[in-house]
């Protein structure tokens, strides 16, 4: 497998990147003074308000770098204890997909995003089935790398359709994605925010990102990004084949 250390730049991308330099809460935030007469905090109440403003700006800055879902899930999760079943309903996504979600995002806010190498192992074994079969047109295969219940999401842009953004059940899908699969020959595999995805890429220029959520060796959730917003935000490093 590819040194993940390496961040290789999209052929003609390199103008619409943009890097987003994830920093942990500690980088923002001065840590108050302490009396070491009596070992507490020695701050007034407008240093108080001064601190706790600083906090909320940090959480905010570092908050900003996520995607729209793992906001979401973070906050209700790790800040008001949502259960996950409950936050599911709302993201529109599985609880296992939305436990994924918070993970990420906590990992990220916590300034260590990082997978371990078994786990980008088995996660680029499980992708790159995923595109052998499609560009094979392999339905049983794909078939096969697929949660009979997966759920594929679809942006506006990605699936102008509106009653086709969410598609669920493997066979319900499959054979729309191996009829429609003409990307898949310029689709490369990445390391996308830290997690093996699939970048679509013809002619140079970025069109489509496939981000995936994995459990037990089968993907259960399919994410298709076409905003152009959105594929600036992520962070890229292509894999080698």
């Amino acid at each position: 497998m590819a040194d993940h250390s390496r961040r290789a730049r999209l052929p003609g991308y390199a103008a619409c990147r943009k890097s987003r330099r994830e920093e942990s809460l500690e980088e923002h935030v001065v840590p108050p003074p302490v009396d070491p007469a009596v070992g507490s905090r020695s701050l007034d109440p407008e240093q108080e308000t001064l601190l706790a403003e600083s906090v909320g700006l940090a959480l905010l800055v570092v908050l900003d770098t996520l995607a729209p879902a793992e906001r979401i899930t973070f906050v209700l999760h790790d800040l008001f204890a949502l259960p996950f079943e409950e936050i599911a309903t709302i993201v529109g996504r599985s609880p296992a997909a939305a436990r994924q979600l918070a993970s990420r995002a906590r990992r990220r806010v916590q300034g260590a995003d990082t997978v371990s190498g078994a786990e980008l192992i088995s996660q680029r074994k499980v992708v790159d089935a995923f595109l052998a079969a499609l560009r094979a047109g392999d339905f049983h295969a794909l078939i096969a790398v697929l949660d009979p219940n997966v759920v594929i999401h679809a942006d506006a842009i990605a699936q102008p359709a509106e009653a086709m953004r969410e598609i669920r059940g493997a066979e319900n899908w499959a054979r729309g994605a191996i009829t429609a699969a003409r990307g898949a020959r310029a689709a490369q595999p990445a390391l996308i925010d830290g997690a093996v995805g699939l970048v679509i890429a013809p002619s140079g220029r970025l069109f489509r990102v496939l981000r995936f959520t994995l459990a037990n060796g089968k993907i259960t959730e399919v994410e298709v990004i076409g905003d152009p917003e959105r594929l600036r935000s992520f962070d890229f490093a292509i894999l080698a084949p």
